[in-house]
């Protein structure tokens, strides 16, 4: 199905300086220590299985000595940047445990594992190449999602944290099954709200293996929400459905809980939720997202076919002529965004009289 739905290759978009400054002014563009560049030159890789031994796509590299001291000791900075002062008090409780190559996607990442030799905890973060249009994405998460998210921006090279769970496909096929009732109801609703948000925000290819399940223990319960991992996506593609979680043959049985479990009336009432909260974040950080959208505008993130097809199926799904005189995605975003926002005004408003 997703191949009908998506082009075959995203290219990577560049940061321009309006961009970079607004990076600057909210404390995400910061000088590190290596570049993506750098963690191409790897020796070797071995291929890195899982525990059920299926490849996971994903190299395990190895460096010549003398680069690998000089690799870890910058890769420790840059852990000690994006989640601490940067200083260098700390790193001597630090090792590089692996360093990871994925060969599937646009972003071609590479995944860092960092241990404290202290406590043998572990966590990772991701070097990536910097494109424009996954920067906008992680933005756009942070201020409109209930997601926070870390990131840094240096020249061509993006560093992100990593964000915690189970992956969705993994989620589906082990998790799913052995969840009673009460779980997959409340599944059912948290994937027809992520569902809204990542259409109104327009955020594409939500395939299952592009977002994650997050469990949380609730006295006698497991709550459960779903956050979105692959921001490569953001504002490209042309075809709605593209936005739409909802038709990607890999959410199919998330599709299907949501059709066995809630009813239509309730479905529309977790939507409507999912935009109020949209809009009032969206309020709330009205300066910032304001800023980020005019970035945007004047920017080049997409194809000029695909902003014209964009356009054309939201005011089909919309009736909003402002659709029609967007010429870049930037436009398109906050137009979807501003119409979400003044339905809720409008229904404020409606409420404060009565």
């Amino acid at each position: 199905m997703e191949e009908k739905l998506m082009s075959k290759k995203k290219p990577s978009f560049p940061v321009n300086e309006r961009f970079h400054n607004y990076l600057a002014k909210y404390n995400r563009n910061t000088k590190i220590p290596v570049f993506y560049d750098d963690l191409l030159r790897f020796a070797g890789s071995i291929t890195v299985y899982d525990r059920h031994d299926e490849d996971t796509l994903w190299v395990r590299c190895y460096y010549s000595d003398h680069e690998r001291v000089e690799i870890d000791e910058s890769l420790k900075h840059v852990y000690n940047i994006l989640h601490s002062d940067g200083s260098d008090e700390s790193l001597e409780y630090l090792n590089i445990d692996a360093i990871d190559y994925c060969t599937f996607g646009n972003s071609k990442p590479f995944r860092i594992k960092v241990r404290n030799i202290l406590n043998d905890s572990f966590t990772y973060f991701y070097v990536k190449m910097a494109d424009a249009s996954r920067i906008y994405g992680l933005e756009v998460e942070h201020i409109l999602s209930p997601h926070r998210i870390n990131f840094l921006v240096y020249k061509d090279t993006l560093i992100e944290e990593h964000i915690a769970g189970i992956p969705g496909d993994v989620f589906i096929e082990n998790e799913l099954p052995l969840c009673d009732d009460r779980a997959k109801t409340q599944l059912a609703k948290q994937f027809v709200k992520f569902n809204e948000r990542c259409m109104v925000r327009l955020l594409g290819d939500m395939r299952s293996y592009n977002y994650v399940v997050i469990p949380t223990h609730d006295f006698d319960h497991v709550e459960y929400t779903i956050r979105a991992i692959d921001f490569d996506q953001q504002s490209y593609e042309g075809n709605l459905k593209v936005y739409r979680p909802q038709f990607f043959k890999e959410n199919f049985k998330m599709v299907q809980l949501v059709t066995d479990r809630l009813q239509e009336n309730s479905i529309e009432q977790y939507r409507k939720e999912e935009r109020s909260l949209l809009a009032k974040r969206m309020i709330n950080a009205s300066t910032r997202f304001k800023e980020l959208i005019r970035c945007m505008i004047n920017d080049h993130v997409s194809t000029q076919e695909n902003v014209r097809q964009l356009r054309k199926d939201l005011y089909h799904f919309t009736n909003d002529m402002k659709f029609k005189r967007a010429r870049t995605m930037g436009q398109i975003l906050r137009t979807a965004l501003e119409f979400v926002k003044r339905n809720y005004e409008d229904v404020n408003m409606k409420t404060q009289v009565n």
